[in-house]
């Protein structure tokens, strides 16, 4: 198992359980969604609910718990029924008839993902961002670009996921909102091998999940920003960012993220040992290559060619001297020889008369 495949239960978007969904990313969006309804369709304290507002309302909520409650078929199918009574009443009969008949395609996609229904939920989702951007909703823009990004994600267009969120991003309101935003935009490069686009998403999720307070999310933007970090070989700081993410889990007590960050984080630590290692032979490299290889040959060839003229001059030294030696041996010798001579004189024969 490599790093890259150690991505928490939980944190990584392409899994498709359905309590990741309905536990991570949908709580402030569906903390929001039902803020928003509750502002159009609750009455005044002093005014009594009308028919139809109590119908509206009541028919949210349902729509709601049975998506919570892993029922998207029923979801779906009170969505379905509730949007088409809505579009046979006129505008005079519901007040922002269009933002609701929008918020209702946002709830059927919604279902549509759940179910696995992937075309589906994109063309749904997209009649809730064309429906937004017509009667100028921009919670409702951002709501639909939240969801159209999702859909992408989930079936591996993450080019398209991260146009779509990116396009998002000036709309996010709250630091846990941007969070969740720049990491599942940090998790897209990261799936296209961009790890440096990874990494400064990473870097920006932690940031809001800091300001924001969150310590789960700021387990998720760790992880991420090391992942990112092993794949740009920066083992040194992506050992330094799972051990915060250690931390993090250690502080939320989730042990399947901590045996999974042990795991990632022996994989990283060997990693920087081994680029050490290589960092270490490429500067041995380095020195050889910078040796100058002539100017130890020009001296090696000085040093042999001062040996050889001292050689020779010993040499013409040791001739003379010989040649002295010869003539002086010589000199000697006539000496000796003349000596000889005077002591024992040859004698002299008598001539006969």
């Amino acid at each position: 198992m490599t790093v890259e495949d150690l991505i928490l239960g939980g944190i990584n978007y392409l899994d498709t359980r359905t309590e990741f969904w309905q536990q991570q990313k949908p709580i402030y969006a569906r903390v929001r969604d039902r803020r928003l309804m509750q502002q159009r369709w609750l009455p005044e304290r002093k005014r009594k609910p009308s028919e139809v507002a109590r119908y509206i309302l009541k028919s949210m909520e349902e729509i709601d718990m049975l998506l919570t409650s892993s029922c998207p078929e029923g979801s779906c199918k009170k969505a379905e029924h509730v949007l088409k009574t809505i579009e046979g009443w006129s505008e005079d009969e519901i007040p922002n008839r269009n933002e609701l008949i929008g918020n209702l395609y946002s709830c059927i996609g919604n279902a549509q993902i759940e179910m696995g229904q992937m075309g589906a939920a994109l063309q749904s989702h997209k009649m809730d961002l064309e429906i937004a951007r017509e009667n100028d909703l921009p919670d409702a823009v951002s709501r639909a670009l939240d969801n159209i990004g999702r859909v992408y994600a989930r079936i591996g267009k993450f080019q398209q996921a991260i146009d779509t969120w990116e396009e998002k991003i000036p709309l996010a309101k709250t630091s846990l909102e941007k969070t969740w935003l720049f990491h599942e935009i940090g998790r897209c490069y990261l799936e296209l091998d961009e790890a440096a686009e990874a990494q400064d998403y990473g870097e920006k999720s932690l940031q809001s999940a800091e300001e924001e307070g969150d310590v789960e999310w700021q387990l998720n933007a760790s992880v991420l920003v090391a992942q990112a970090q092993v794949k740009l070989q920066d083992f040194q700081s992506a050992v330094t960012n799972f051990e915060k993410a250690l931390e993090k889990a250690k502080l939320i007590h989730n042990d399947a993220a901590m045996q999974a960050i042990i795991i990632a984080l022996d994989d990283a630590n060997k990693d920087f040992i081994e680029e050490l290692k290589a960092e270490q032979r490429a500067e041995r490299l380095e020195s050889l290559r910078d040796y100058d290889y002539d100017d130890e040959y020009k001296e090696v060839e000085d040093a042999e060619d001062q040996q050889e003229r001292e050689e020779n001059k010993q040499k013409e030294i040791e001739k003379e001297e010989n040649e002295r030696n010869g003539r002086r041996g010589e000199e000697e010798k006539e000496e000796t020889e003349g000596e000889k001579g005077q002591d024992y004189p040859e004698p002299h024969q008598d001539l006969p008369e």
